[in-house]
């Protein structure tokens, strides 16, 4: 009776061994599903190292000692991959009207402008860590963690104002554990161009790009314990920057509340990437690219950058917001904060020349009046 029994035990600690070895190999989607299947593999999937591999293979920048100790400090990684692998979905996006709100000095009082001052002095820009991977045909070709918010020497400077603004790759240079440029070459899957007004005429290296590139970027908020992932994993839209003729412009981004906060409700989280041709193949090398610039901001509905104490506003907000494992949903927030914003600013452009055309007929009425009495 003893042998059976050990038998058993040893048959079940088999098993058991053998279904972490299978669910250590798949990814967080297939891991959750599996977990759903079983009381055995349910009980087995809430092992933290399975979703640590997961977390690793999705962002690299996870498997830094520094980050795998916040991340547990969080809740873990299974928290954290529920967290950040579904994207922001905002689609409450106000259909407002050029006349729906005045410019924010005219229409909003200081303490209604600014919000609760008592909820701002609770968050401060150190805070925040900024975990960031960008793939490349799925290579991972940048990693980076930032802690804090560069420059933003306390809400009473000149941070409290100014547009926000994070550009990465500015503060990476001054770091010394930072490992150089990032570049992209013919060897990582990019297509090779003979020249610039070659690819000027067909595109096929900025169609690439726009296909290929992958960008997450994940806020942490250490002090309430959430994080989120603000990017919209692929890439949005993008151009040609003609005026060097060898830079292009990638965005990325996402729909962020703001009710109570801003009067436009929803602000754009906008995630520009800029890649810069370094070499073609008429340089007797292989075509190559350099990321120079990586850059976070928030934009009203206006296109105005948003200061930075909305902006931690706006951020700690984002961490509570909706999510959804449906990547194309969040692509579909975009474009249609993307479509509102195109229309308010066709309203105002026909607004301003309906007050342009009424000036001008003022004039000449004024100019008629003038000589009918005096000529």
């Amino acid at each position: 009776m003893a042998m059976s029994v050990a038998q058993v035990d040893s048959r079940a600690s088999l098993s058991s061994d053998l279904f972490y070895d299978i669910l250590r190999r798949l990814d967080g989607a297939t891991l959750a599903s599996a977990a759903c299947t079983c009381a055995a593999l349910r009980s087995i999937s809430k092992e933290e190292r399975l979703w640590e591999n997961v977390c690793s293979s999705m962002w690299p920048s996870t498997d830094r000692e520094d980050v795998k100790s916040l991340i547990a400090s969080i809740g873990g990684f299974k928290r954290f991959y529920a967290d950040c692998f579904p994207l922001i979905v905002n689609k409450e996006v106000p259909e407002l009207r050029c006349n729906d709100y005045l410019e924010y000095p005219e229409e909003w009082t200081e303490a209604e402008y600014y919000g609760d001052i008592d909820e701002f002095e609770s968050i401060s820009p150190s805070d925040f860590v900024s975990i960031i991977d960008i793939r490349y045909k799925d290579t991972t070709i940048c990693s980076e963690v930032l802690w804090g918010i560069p420059n933003a020497n306390g809400s009473n400077g000149w941070f409290y104002n100014c547009p926000f603004r994070i550009d990465l790759l500015t503060f990476s240079a001054r770091d010394d554990d930072h490992d150089g440029e990032v570049t992209i070459s013919v060897s990582d899957g990019l297509p090779p161009i003979t020249s610039m007004e070659r690819e000027r005429k067909d595109g096929k290296l900025w169609q690439d790009l726009c296909n290929g590139l992958r960008l997450s970027w994940i806020i942490v908020n250490r002090k309430i314990n959430q994080a989120a992932n603000l990017s919209s994993w692929s890439a949005l839209c993008g151009q040609r920057h003609w005026p060097t003729d060898k830079d292009f412009l990638i965005r990325f981004g996402s729909v962020l509340p703001a009710k109570d906060i801003l009067p436009c409700q929803v602000v754009e989280c906008i995630l520009l990437m800029k890649f810069r041709v370094v070499h073609t193949e008429d340089d007797g090398v292989q075509t190559s690219l350099k990321l120079t610039e990586l850059s976070m901001q928030l934009g009203d509905m206006d296109g105005a950058h948003v200061n930075g104490r909305n902006s931690l506003l706006v951020l700690k907000e984002a961490l509570s917001c909706r999510r959804s494992k449906n990547y194309s949903e969040a692509l579909e927030s975009c474009h249609l904060y993307s479509k509102v914003q195109t229309e308010l600013k066709e309203e105002k452009m026909r607004s301003e020349n309906r007050l342009d055309r009424l000036c001008i007929l003022s004039g000449i009425a004024a100019f008629a009046s003038f000589c009918y009495y005096f000529l």
